[in-house]
């Protein structure tokens, strides 16, 4: 029988060290239970956009704590003073450097996914809005 690769599960946890995922794939934009928002094509409930703002804000602070240790990187110092130890402590310097970059990258965009989500959020509370009131002006009720 053949080696097979084996097959990722994106409910199976990740990486070692990974934070378990709020929630299983393909479970967000569930059949929503009231009025439901359009974004981008998917439709959401009022309680999976407050969670994936939350899930986008938490990822952006994970990233915002990681960037102390890439900050750290690229403050290395050579361990002697020999050519080699500066010469390596310069290349870990530029990794660091590069590292800082994309971590505030992923921060902007967690920040901006978070922003989208919470947009979409008063736009699900201008809808309720303009319904009730709808409601009112017919002499309806809730």
């Amino acid at each position: 029988m053949a080696d097979t690769p084996p097959t990722y599960d994106p409910n199976a946890g990740g990486h070692r060290g990974a934070r378990p995922l709020a929630h299983k794939a393909g479970s967000y934009g569930a059949e929503p239970l009231g009025h439901a928002v359009s974004v981008g094509g998917f439709e959401y409930d009022e309680a999976t956009l407050h969670s994936l703002a939350k899930d986008w804000i938490d990822l952006a602070n994970e990233f915002q704590a990681d960037r102390q240790y890439a900050n750290n990187i690229a403050q290395a110092i050579g361990p002697g003073k020999e050519y080699a130890s500066g010469g390596n402590a310069e290349l870990v310097r530029a990794s660091g450097d590069a590292l800082v970059v994309t971590l505030d990258q992923r921060v902007d965009y967690c920040k901006a996914m978070a922003a989208k989500f919470l947009a979409a959020l008063g736009k699900y509370a201008t809808a309720e809005e303009a319904h009730v009131n709808e409601i009112d002006q017919t002499g309806g009720s809730l």
